[in-house]
């Protein structure tokens, strides 16, 4: 019963209804209405992510709370439930929420219709907004195997991960470009990247989602080939999630990085942050009784960490100046300074919090 009025719902077309007299018109609409809400199904507008403004006044610091964080990936990391998570984001003082959309949080195979309309309940009681569901994809995986449809298969998870999102009321999932393979054409892999983008974004809009492409992956990830990337991909739906981390990686200076976000600013409609110190390392030679120095071991440290490497406070002063309407989603997603135990967990999200607040009182 649940899921045909669901159908209903999600495919009514009104549009027919120009043949039929007003009255009779408003009397259909007010009783199919009627009978979606009392079979509990949710008539709350699923709004999509707006791209930036323009102007500064519409800026504001939303903060938002990624279960990564809680979700034991990293060495050390105390590991919570979904439902122990999201009473830990309102215990700490967050009211939105991002999930990540695999094992051991919100995987599509384990949320049943059941499980889906419980979690959406619980959200509600808490008072939880969910901003997004984070996905995990690598268009690129595999294709060195021109046998196995790899963009396909990504797409169809992407798919599900939005099925999923949209059954619990929320606009938006978080994805990824590809990695560069070696040994494979260039050219041929971010043509994989392009057509497995408009594969999940067509089986994302069948749900009224938008999907953020993080700047996370090797492909389209300076900000030159991620506005290229956005404009041949083409599709309404498909915007990006532009982060300050991978810009200053690439060693882009202040204003470049300044640069590209007035490049994505037609696409960005979320960003993930998170604070990084450097660890030196060297390798020791022997026969040069010496040592030669290797690339530098990042660390995750709090957003207050004065030794931190990502310039937030001009990144958010240039989310400001594009007039940025999206969440700022706070994520502990490495080996954190102090440990992985839920109290330095927590004092590192209450840290955040501190910083978003100082920022938001800043001129």
């Amino acid at each position: 019963m649940y899921q045909a009025l669901l159908d209903l719902h999600m495919k009514l077309n009104l549009s027919s209804f120009h043949l039929l007299p007003a009255a009779s018109m408003l009397g259909t609409v007010l009783l199919v209405l009627g009978v979606l809400m009392m079979a509990g199904v949710s008539l709350r507008a699923q709004v999509a992510p707006a791209a930036p403004s323009g102007d500064p006044e519409d800026f504001r610091i939303k903060p938002c709370l990624h279960s990564i964080g809680y979700a034991g990936v990293w060495r050390g990391q105390a590991q919570l439930t979904v439902d122990e998570f999201l009473v830990k984001a309102k215990q700490l003082g967050f009211d939105s929420v991002m999930i990540m959309a695999k094992r051991p949080h919100l995987s599509p195979l384990d949320y049943d219709e059941a499980a889906r309309k419980k979690l959406k309940g619980r959200l509600n009681e808490l008072g939880l907004t969910l901003v997004g569901l984070a996905g995990y994809s690598d268009f690129t995986a595999g294709i060195d195997k021109g046998g196995i449809p790899n963009a396909e298969i990504q797409a169809v998870y992407v798919g599900e991960v939005a099925r999923l999102a949209r059954d619990l009321g929320c606009p938006m999932v978080r994805i990824f470009t590809g990695y560069e393979r070696p040994g494979i054409p260039y050219d041929r892999q971010y043509a994989t990247v392009v057509e497995g983008l408009k594969l999940a974004g067509k089986e994302a809009a069948n749900y009224g989602i938008t999907l953020a492409v993080q700047n996370h992956h090797d492909i389209g990830l300076h900000h030159d080939a991620m506005r290229w990337l956005m404009e041949e991909v083409s599709l309404p739906n498909v915007k990006v999630g532009w982060d300050a981390w991978s810009p200053t990686l690439e060693g882009l200076t202040r204003e470049e990085i300044r640069a590209s976000v007035l490049k994505m600013k037609p696409y960005i409609v979320n960003t993930i942050a998170a604070q990084y110190k450097r660890q030196r390392r060297f390798r020791y030679m022997n026969e040069l009784t010496n040592y030669r120095p290797e690339e530098d071991m990042l660390r995750a440290t709090s957003m207050t960490d004065p030794e931190g490497i990502i310039d937030y406070r001009s990144f958010i002063a240039d989310l400001k100046e594009v007039g940025y309407r999206g969440y700022i989603v706070y994520e502990m997603c490495e080996v954190l300074e102090g440990g992985g135990s839920i109290q330095n967990l927590d004092r590192t999200a209450r840290e955040c919090l501190k910083f978003f607040a100082t920022m938001q009182a800043a001129p």
